[in-house]
């Protein structure tokens, strides 16, 4: 494996020290280059998740993946790079029913830079943009949203800033995305949550195909057979418009290949079902 092709691949290019810059410039590069996608699943095969493979697959291929695959290469990629990594392992909220997935749901990294501790994710399809420091449970305003990371006990809670209609009126509220704890994990621990979520019905990741990637004004997205743009609105990006719009098989392969830069070998199944609640997720609540 290449650091330097990785970097490439990444839109980086010219002297990358174990600087904080470059840690916000390669976490954002890195979202805006290697799309959030599932598709190997829904091609019929399986997600590995040896790291040669996750090279070949996102940087030689310019495929991009699910966050076992994301952020488990871009984790070896800043190792190589001198800086000071764990791997954390992630449960993520279900938004319909507020239940917390599985230890190992979510793989995320924590990286400690000049006595600084900083939360580094690139596998979550919404999450934040920059490296969020978990020296402050504050907001964090980023240019696609506000975050803070709040402590109770030794679990963080990851969580977005939003907006909801009350009476006709504006009220802010913050909403979890996912809670984790700040014990060091191994690769291998995530193999098993993998699996299940390539073969599970009440994984989004089975019953959903879906591919996206972050824009400097918003995201764009297909899930199943429909087309997502979400556009900013403001300048911390709590208002947002969307509009969808349905596609064909051929419009999938198309859009695919011009915004996403992906050509697959194998033909796609688009799927977009309702997926259940499995009894682990509520005893995780």
């Amino acid at each position: 494996m290449d650091v330097e092709k990785y970097l490439a691949r990444i839109g980086c290019s010219g002297p990358c020290p174990p600087t904080l810059e470059t840690l916000r410039f390669v976490h954002l590069n890195h979202l805006m280059t290697v799309p959030f996608e599932n598709l190997t699943i829904h091609i019929g095969e399986r997600v590995r998740l040896e790291l040669p493979l996750l090279y070949e697959k996102i940087v030689l291929m310019r495929r991009g993946g699910f966050c076992y695959e994301n952020n488990g290469l871009f984790s070896w990629l800043l190792s190589q790079m001198g800086f000071d990594l764990t791997i954390l392992s992630a449960q993520v909220r279900n938004q319909f029913t507020g239940a917390y997935g599985p230890p190992f749901d979510h793989f995320i990294m924590m990286v400690k830079l000049d006595g600084h501790r900083w939360l580094c994710d690139v596998g979550f399809g919404s999450g934040f943009q920059l490296p969020l420091s978990l020296e402050t449970d504050g907001p964090q305003v980023q240019s696609h949203g506000v975050y803070r990371l709040r402590s109770q006990g030794n679990l963080i809670f990851m969580e977005m800033k939003s907006v909801t209609e009350e009476s006709g009126v504006g009220e802010e509220c913050w909403t979890g995305l996912y809670k984790f704890t700040l014990e060091p994990r191994e690769r291998d621990d995530f193999r098993a949550m993998c699996g299940y979520h390539q073969s599970s019905a009440s994984s989004i990741f089975f019953c959903k195909s879906l591919c996206s990637l972050l824009l400097p004004t918003g995201r764009i997205t297909i899930m199943g057979r429909r087309l997502i743009i979400t556009s900013l609105s403001s300048v911390d990006g709590q208002q947002a418009t969307k509009t969808t719009t349905d596609l064909s098989d051929e419009e999938i392969t198309e859009l695919l290949r011009e915004k996403f830069g992906i050509v697959l070998h194998s033909p796609l199944t688009p799927k977009d079902e309702s997926y259940t609640l499995h009894s682990v997720f509520i005893q995780c609540r």
